[in-house]
Formats: C-alpha cells, sequence, structure tokens
C-alpha cells in the first residue's frame, strides 16, 4: 500500500465537502447549522479523551456541529439520560459552531495532526472512505448484528461502509426529488393531474421535464433550477441523472473514474443538463431561494426544503419523484448525511461501541431525526409517534426513495479531490453553455476527462496497490 496522505493536507479538499453534501436542516446545506446557542453541559468536555475519571468512570466524548436549538436541547437531554443509567461511562459533547468559515473540520484536522481527536466524532457521509484509508476512525461492525443494520437503509450503510466494514453509523439522511408550483404550471397548461399520478416505477423521464420546463419558461420565469450550488452541491444533486443514464462517476472498488466520469453515458448526461442551461430554460446563477421565491416552475431541491415551504410558500407546491433517463427509465435517487465515527485515539473503543448502539437505537434515531426534521435511517422509527408526518405525503415521497432508489456518493478516499474537479468542470460546462446558447460535445468531454485525470493521480499517488 502506498503511504497515505499525510491529513493535514488532504483534509484540507475534504473542507469543502461538509456544506452541501448531507443536505440542509442539510450532503447533501445546513443554513441553521452555527445559528443555535450551544446549549450549557452539552459541550463540557472531559480532561482526557477516554480516560477513567477519579471515581473510576470511564469518560467518552463526542463532537459535533452545532445545529438547530431542537437538536441541541436532544443532546442535553440524552446525554442526560444516559449518564443517569450509566455512572460507569460518563459522556460529554463538544457543540463546535460552524458559522465562521470551517471552524469544525479545522479543529479535527489539528486534532488529527496532534493525536487528540476526541473518542467519537460526527463526519459528513462523503468524507467516511477517507478517514477510514487514512486510519483516522476505526472500524465498529462488531457493535451493530445484522439484524440490527437491516433496520437501517441500505444507502446508509453503504455509505458507512469501506472496505466491507462499518466505520461510522448514522441516525438522519438526505436526498432530492423534484418540486413543482402547481399554480404556475396550471397557468402554463402543464397536466398537474398527471405529474401527481406518478411512482416510485413511473417517475417524469429527462424529456418530460425538459418540455415543463421550456413550457414554463418566460421573462419572470424559468423553467426549472438544477444547480443546488457550484460546490458539493452538483455532485450531491446531479449524481443519480449520471447514474440512471448508465454510468456512475467512479468504479465500484472507488479506484477508477477514467471510463466512468468521461465516459459516452456521462457526457450525453452533462449535455442534456447543460442544455437546459443554454436554453435559458435554468440559471447558470440562481437568485437565493428562486422557487420559494416564485423565480422557477420546478426545483431539484432537498429533503430539507419542504420544511421550509410548509412555513413560508404563499403558493400551492408538490413534490414528485426524482427524474430517470429516457433510454433506462432507471430511478435513482441522491443520498448521505452526517454520521458518528470512533476515533484512532479512543482508548476504550468498547464502551464507545456500547454508547453508539444505544444512541443509535429507534427512539433515539426517531426524537433526533424528529428535530431536525430529516428522514430517520431506522424503518423502525417511522412507527414511532415523532415521525408519523414521514409515512404519508409529500415526505413520505423522500422516504420512499432511501428506502428503494437511494445510491451513496463514490466511496472511496480520493472523494474530494473528484467533487472539487467535478464541481469545478460542471460549472465551466454550464458556463460555455450559457455564453453560446448550445452545449458542446467536444467541451463536455475535454472537461469531463479533466476531472477523471484529477481523481486518477489523486488515487494513484495515495491509495493505489
Amino acid at each position: 500500500m502506498k503511504i497515505k496522505k499525510f491529513a493535514s493536507i488532504a483534509l484540507a479538499s475534504v473542507m469543502a465537502l461538509s456544506a452541501a453534501a448531507c443536505g440542509s436542516s442539510g450532503n447533501g446545506t445546513d443554513s441553521s447549522q452555527g445559528n443555535a446557542s450551544k446549549q450549557e453541559g452539552s459541550q463540557q468536555e472531559s480532561g482526557t479523551d477516554g480516560q477513567t475519571s477519579g471515581n473510576g468512570a470511564v469518560s467518552l466524548t463526542i463532537w459535533s456541529p452545532t445545529d438547530k436549538e431542537a437538536l441541541e436541547n436532544w443532546w442535553v437531554e440524552k446525554l442526560a439520560e444516559w449518564n443517569e443509567a450509566h455512572p460507569d461511562i460518563q459522556v460529554s459533547r463538544e457543540a463546535i459552531d460552524r458559522s465562521d468559515s470551517y471552524a469544525y473540520e479545522n479543529k479535527i484536522t489539528t486534532a488529527v495532526t496532534s493525536n487528540d481527536l476526541p473518542d467519537i466524532f460526527f463526519v459528513d457521509g462523503p468524507n467516511v472512505s477517507y478517514y477510514a484509508a487514512n486510519n483516522i476512525i476505526v472500524p465498529i461492525s462488531e457493535y451493530f448484528n445484522e439484524e440490527e443494520l437491516a433496520d437501517f437503509t441500505d444507502s446508509t450503510v453503504a455509505q458507512c461502509t469501506y472496505n466491507g466494514e462499518l466505520y461510522a453509523v448514522s441516525a438522519t439522511e438526505s436526498s432530492v426529488a423534484l418540486y413543482y408550483n402547481k399554480d404556475y404550471l396550471q397557468e402554463c397548461g402543464v397536466d398537474t393531474a398527471d405529474i401527481e399520478s406518478r411512482t416510485l416505477e413511473n417517475p417524469l423521464t429527462w424529456s418530460e421535464l425538459a418540455e415543463i420546463a421550456e413550457k414554463c419558461t418566460t421573462d419572470k420565469y424559468v423553467g426549472t433550477h438544477i444547480i443546488m450550488d457550484h460546490g458539493e452541491g452538483l455532485p450531491y444533486a446531479l449524481e443519480p441523472m449520471f447514474i440512471s443514464n448508465g454510468k456512475d462517476f467512479v468504479s465500484e472498488d472507488g479506484s477508477k473514474a477514467e471510463g466512468y466520469v468521461n465516459s459516452k453515458e456521462c457526457v450525453e448526461t452533462a449535455q442534456y443538463l447543460a442544455e437546459l442551461i443554454a436554453k435559458g430554460y435554468a440559471n447558470i446563477d440562481p437568485i437565493q431561494d428562486e422557487f420559494l421565491n416564485g423565480a422557477c416552475a420546478t426545483m431539484l431541491g432537498g429533503s430539507w426544503d419542504v420544511a421550509i415551504l410548509e412555513e413560508s410558500a404563499d403558493f400551492d407546491w408538490g413534490v414528485t419523484y426524482y427524474p430517470v433517463s429516457d433510454s433506462t427509465k432507471k430511478a435513482v435517487s441522491p443520498c448521505g448525511d452526517w454520521s458518528a465515527a470512533v476515533s484512532k485515539d479512543c482508548q476504550n473503543t468498547a464502551q464507545a461501541g456500547e454508547f453508539l448502539q444505544w444512541l443509535m437505537n429507534t427512539e433515539n434515531v426517531a426524537t433526533y431525526a424528529a428535530a431536525l426534521a430529516k428522514p430517520a435511517t431506522r424503518a423502525s422509527a417511522y412507527e414511532e409517534e415523532v415521525m408519523k408526518t414521514y409515512t404519508e405525503g409529500t415526505r413520505s415521497k423522500f422516504v420512499e426513495q432511501l428506502q428503494n432508489t437511494a445510491v451513496p456518493r463514490p466511496r472511496t478516499p480520493s472523494y474530494s479531490v473528484f467533487s472539487a474537479k467535478f464541481a469545478e468542470a460542471m460549472t465551466n460546462i454550464f458556463s460555455e453553455a450559457a455564453s453560446n446558447h448550445e452545449a458542446d460535445a467536444d467541451y463536455i468531454q475535454s472537461e469531463l476527462d479533466t476531472a477523471a485525470s484529477a481523481f486518477e493521480e489523486d488515487y494513484e499517488m495515495y491509495y493505489a496497490e
């Protein structure tokens, strides 16, 4: 095995993944992260991570980003509950404010290089492979048996697995689907009853989405919204289109991008997306909250947008399933969210594993997900009263996708390099299409070739056998 990338260098590129990767509260961007006040008692650090305290109890520490007030309160309540029931294993949490750039990730980077990581820390889903490959986190397979893992969505288990070992576990998930403004679509002559009747087995196709976008593009509206952001939002939200058309970004074993992201199928997918920009059906630089503000007719939006629209939209709207390629009709959807992992510096891994088993039980997963207004990872969580809103209506569509069509982003330690280069390539492709009002296949091929080469260089240098 080649020498692994030095943490302080590699983690610099990992930083960019945490924004949109897991979606907002999320994969996929969490607009509320860093704004919630830290709750007293939820972030007290034990003197030495994983050490035994003076009274003989094992002390474990957790790091995770600050989040909305409801989740901060959840942590205070749950840790008090655990600590009262387990006097021999006392757990504390440090909630790290992410409002000032990458404070959370920078803290992890510093701790990696100084061998001073907490016992447990949260990582974003697509970064699990990097941390695992570089031995920053340790396997936790022995703490979750097959029966327990079967209750988690397949995509959640997959994103947290590297080289056949479970390295992390998550309570929540994220997804993307197609939102549509019913009022405006009806004005434009679009049959919204047909859209409402679609099922996971019969979603809208790319050509049908393009037709709707064309009908709904006017001086005041664009027909659709396909750009979540020009960073991680691009691979997170758009990867299912590439997979649906026949090729993923990277090989299944995470070692090759050549012949994948720059394949004929991926060039066709990028060209379809670029044509939406070239024809003016979508904006290359959408205004903030473009769909909510009534500036676009449809939107590839995150599962977190439901709560925002329920609270603030002044028009009738709906959600349908992620569109599929006309040639394959294969249904695919995004996924990914923050996950808890045990660090290499933990000196009491058995106790950390026992705590994670409890933290990720059905009741805790349900109340955690409810506090964040996100889909839960465990099927049994939806039997809990707090998650009943996800068993029918709009929110249930995201759960249905996660349980049936979700595919995690490439599980490879070189993902951060790929993500940045792919986002750059697609931004260039979209910019060229907007400028020239056409999608140039040769230019698209060249940009995707560059992304593939960047991945290959990184993987070969640091991870190839």
